[in-house]
């Protein structure tokens, strides 16, 4: 068995921080690897919503291939988003807000917007002006599905639902791990 890919500097720095702050609640490694790879895609400005320390924010860094791309993240609690921020000092494409995630809305439209599924107030009616055409929004700490409509802990997945048959977006669930599955959607 072969060993898993080095974790880029930027997101072993991440951890490191996270641990020191004691958070574990953060994006996982397939995930990450995901928004690597949709980052390499994107210019413009990228955001995230709920920076926790900054591993989400990371990944997305790690895959910015076009120096002209920025990425802002916002946090609610201050002295994570203070800790996220060590992360980033002496890097001018990334801006870590300590504030809620409706603060950075003058910041977009976003060409990718990476939020948790569970972030209050954040629907798919609030995030659609939130993103330009083409641009992405993924969603992650989904429980996998199997049924249509999604079924989650014995109740209809309406959040889901809404995302999977939104006309102005075109989506897709990807299953990053047996237990995780990210929804990827496309403005129209």
């Amino acid at each position: 068995m072969s060993a898993p890919p080095d974790l880029p500097g930027i997101v072993n720095r991440a951890f490191d921080v996270s641990r020191k702050a004691g958070y574990v609640s953060f994006c996982r490694n397939e995930t990450g690897r995901l928004l690597a790879s949709l980052a390499a895609t994107r210019g413009g400005t990228m955001a995230e919503l709920g920076t926790g320390c900054g591993v989400g924010t990371a990944w997305l860094r790690s895959g910015v291939r076009d120096d002209s791309a920025r990425i802002v993240t916002a946090e609610l609690d201050a002295a994570l988003a203070k800790a996220a921020a060590e992360i980033f000092t002496d890097d001018p494409l990334v801006e870590v807000v300590a504030a809620d995630w409706s603060t950075v809305l003058d910041k977009g439209p976003f060409s990718l917007l990476f939020l948790d599924a569970g972030l209050d107030g954040v629907t798919v009616d609030t995030v659609a002006d939130m993103v330009e055409p083409g641009g992405l929004v993924v969603l992650d700490d989904l429980v996998p599905s199997e049924t249509w409509p999604p079924i989650v802990h014995g109740r209809v997945d309406i959040q889901r639902e809404q995302w999977l048959t939104d006309e102005r977006f075109t989506a897709a669930e990807v299953m990053v791990a047996p237990d995780a599955t990210t929804l990827i959607a496309t403005k129209r």
